[in-house]
């Protein structure tokens, strides 16, 4: 069955979430934090998921701007960095500006001109996702920006996957489902979804029930694989 719906999750496939902490470690004033950046962006990522995955088992939901205040807090505490107010607010307001990666507008658009649905689907709360889309000027390749805040729990609850087939009208098999996430992309692949796991960081692959259809490095293959 054709694909005639692409979807992305946002932070880490779209949007590269390191960026704040590195843009941040590149001011002036900030040596002491430019020592420890590479660890506070990786504790920041790993307690910002860890809190998702736990708040959906225990049944206690909160919005995930919150869930990546908490996740920044620890980070910083963990590297000795925990009292240093000015540093925690110019890493938020950075987190709502994060780069896209290079090949993501042009990828996007590929996709458009190819007549595919395109969106993102997304742990993200609205304001924070639409922060970044227009951060990154890809509105006009975007169809739509799905958050799990109208179902109220985080992925990979499978509530969050029925949006795609809710707003396009598709069913599961005409869907390519793209995200950084190991474990995302192989609960999409376990819930019906063709599934792509970007994974750039050369991990290996998550023992989980189900696995990734195609695993690449980048996203510059992805109109190819959609018109596959």
């Amino acid at each position: 069955m054709p694909i005639t719906t692409c979807i992305f999750d946002a932070y880490g496939t779209l949007f590269d979430v390191a960026a704040a902490a590195r843009n941040a470690a590149q001011e002036p004033g900030r040596e002491a934090f430019a020592e420890k950046w590479p660890a506070i962006a990786s504790h920041w990522r790993l307690k910002q998921l860890q809190y998702t995955w736990l708040r959906a088992v225990m049944n206690t939901h909160t919005n995930f701007w919150e869930v990546t205040q908490n996740g920044l807090d620890w980070a910083l505490e963990a590297e000795g960095l925990g009292g240093d107010g000015d540093l925690r607010a110019r890493l938020l307001q950075l987190y709502w500006e994060l780069d896209a990666y290079p090949e993501v507008p042009s990828m996007l658009k590929a996709l458009k001109d190819n007549g595919k649905n395109t969106a993102i689907l997304s742990n993200g709360s609205p304001d924070m996702l639409d922060g970044a889309v227009s951060s990154a000027g890809i509105d006009p390749v975007l169809d739509d920006t799905l958050s799990v805040e109208s179902v109220g729990v985080f992925k990979p609850a499978s509530a969050v996957y029925d949006l795609v087939g809710q707003r396009f009208g598709c069913v599961k098999e005409e869907v390519l489902f793209v995200s950084s996430n190991g474990w995302d992309a192989a609960a999409a692949a376990g819930y019906g979804f063709r599934t792509v796991w970007v994974n750039r960081a050369g991990e290996p692959m998550d023992r989980l029930p189900a696995k990734p259809d195609t695993v690449l490095s980048d996203l510059t293959t992805i109109p190819d694989l959609a018109n596959a």
